[in-house]
């Protein structure tokens, strides 16, 4: 309940979570807020510091520029082997997700900034990234993806930016890039699309999380391991087209 709420963005980055506060709010007794609370530290959506008790992490600049090349290098393979392994159903199934999604994030799509909204949209926009991720048909990749909070982390990121709109056929160009059955071109599409929402989340965040935010999204760019990425973008437009 708690990890929803952050999620959501009811409880918004920096927020304090007073266990007497959640105890009465979810009528439970402190020892399961406790146990909540420290799982959610764990999962690091949550910090404790010293005299200033639990809060909702915000994360740094350079956190959030990691996760994203954790998260490109492990959602980059997966798109990689499911164009090879996903079987004609499970390229119907993704299709059909991405065609749902993409409706969702549409200009014209109704009442898409409400809070609540936003969460099931998100929600199903980490539902298609976990298929995808299933249809690699490598458990071991899977699990990392699980264990590393890639898409729990991208999905709190997501809400704090409050992402109302993509561009047009965002999730289906990488959809149709994996259904080609070419594991080049599904990887080119995957890493423009997970660079596309480090550069728009970083614009978004800079007022919660500093305006070094820029510094960072430069460093992304120019990289060295990142060589090239200027160029990405082209070459993945032109090969999910």
């Amino acid at each position: 309940m708690i990890r929803d709420r952050i999620l959501r963005g009811d409880y918004p980055f920096g927020t304090v979570l007073s266990r007497r506060r959640l105890a009465a709010e979810f009528h439970m007794s402190f020892l399961p807020i406790t146990e909540a609370l420290q799982r959610l530290e764990h999962e690091g959506l949550v910090e404790r510091r010293p005299r200033a008790g639990t809060r909702v992490r915000t994360p740094t600049p350079d956190e959030i520029a990691g996760f994203y090349v954790l998260r490109e290098a492990l959602e980059s393979q997966a798109a990689r082997l499911c164009a090879v392994e996903a079987t004609a159903a499970e390229r119907v199934e993704l299709r059909e997700m991405a065609a749902d999604l993409d409706r969702a994030f549409s200009p014209s799509s109704k009442d898409r900034q409400t809070p609540a909204r936003l969460f099931r949209v998100f929600r199903s926009h980490a539902q298609l990234h976990t298929r995808i991720a299933e249809c690699a048909r490598c458990p071991v990749l899977f699990e990392a993806i699980e264990k590393n909070r890639v898409l729990v982390f991208n999905f709190l990121l997501n809400m704090a930016a409050h992402v109302t709109t993509l561009p047009g056929n965002f999730h289906h160009d990488i959809i149709e890039a994996i259904a080609s059955g070419d594991p080049e071109r599904a990887e080119a599409a995957m890493r423009y699309h997970i660079r596309f929402g480090l550069e728009r989340n970083l614009h978004q965040l800079a007022p919660l999380i500093g305006k070094n935010v820029w510094r960072h999204a430069r460093n992304e760019r120019n990289h060295p391991a990142r060589q090239g990425a200027s160029n990405n973008k082209k070459i993945s437009q032109k090969s999910v087209a």
